[in-house]
């Protein structure tokens, strides 16, 4: 899961402004979270960074970004998938999702 860090910069919001700084992270579920700053959000940036921290067969909960479509090769893959912010079916993120609000804040 990504997300971008910034201080307050007035202007244009989201993945397209300037100024930001990308950050990946990969939740454990002993609760443990590592994070990387990534240069861009392509599959190039995870990939390794998947390949290096994760073992192969484990179970993958993402969103539904393109660049998480290899998963499925290294381990079981569960695309959660949202409607208006909320998470659709059983599945969730809000580990991750909560630990990157507590970062910002």
């Amino acid at each position: 899961m990504k997300t971008m860090f910034s201080g307050r910069i007035p202007g244009k919001c989201g993945w397209g402004a300037t100024g930001k700084h990308i950050v990946f992270g990969i939740y454990q579920r002993n609760g443990k979270v590592l994070t990387f700053p990534i240069s861009s959000r392509a599959k190039d940036s995870m990939i390794p960074l998947i390949t290096r921290y994760t073992k192969a067969g484990s179970l993958y909960y993402t969103d539904d970004w393109f660049a998480y479509t290899f998963l499925p090769i290294r381990g079981n893959h569960v695309v959660v998938t949202k409607e208006k912010g909320l998470p659709k079916g059983r599945d969730h993120l809000n580990s991750i999702e909560g630990f990157w609000s507590y970062a910002k804040h």
